[in-house]
């Protein structure tokens, strides 16, 4: 089975919720801990390095938080997996392993395929297609009816 771990579900739930929170004034993340219910110094680093892959902007000060950088329909939950990802597995490469002819020519280039193919259903996903989700079972946030960037 292909996993994802725990800090990557969280940095998707994190996104979604300042997609669904976000208003005039940006998310702070006390905020956001608070709702998924999770210490703030396990999310920073995620949310520092979502900002520095684009997905999200910071703000500074005593309002400062976080906000979408771009419109929910131009993040694709791929892209938040792939940096979450990397922050979670504290590596950009994963070493080359020992192992035979068989799981180097077969069963590696099977793997690769699943993985492609399932990052790829997850490039299709947006943040916006999470939020319609959101919005169909019930769960709104503060700053939803008050922002949208579709023009």
């Amino acid at each position: 089975m292909i996993r994802i771990g725990r800090k990557t579900l969280l940095a998707i739930e994190a996104v979604l919720d300042i997609a669904l929170h976000a208003g005039s004034q940006p998310v702070q993340s006390a905020a956001i801990t608070a709702r998924l219910g999770i210490p703030r110094r396990y999310l920073e680093p995620m949310l520092q390095q979502l900002t520095r892959a684009e997905i999200l902007s910071g703000v500074r000060g005593p309002r400062g938080g976080y906000r979408l950088a771009r419109e929910r329909r131009r993040i694709s939950v791929g892209e938040i997996v792939r940096v979450a990802s990397l922050v979670e597995s504290g590596q950009e490469d994963e070493e080359e392993l020992p192992g035979s002819a068989l799981g180097h020519q077969v069963v590696r280039p099977f793997w690769q395929e699943l993985q492609d193919a399932f990052i790829a259903r997850l490039d299709a996903v947006t943040l916006d297609d999470l939020c319609t989700r959101a919005r169909a079972l019930g769960i709104s946030g503060s700053g939803e009816a008050r922002l949208d960037y579709a023009i």
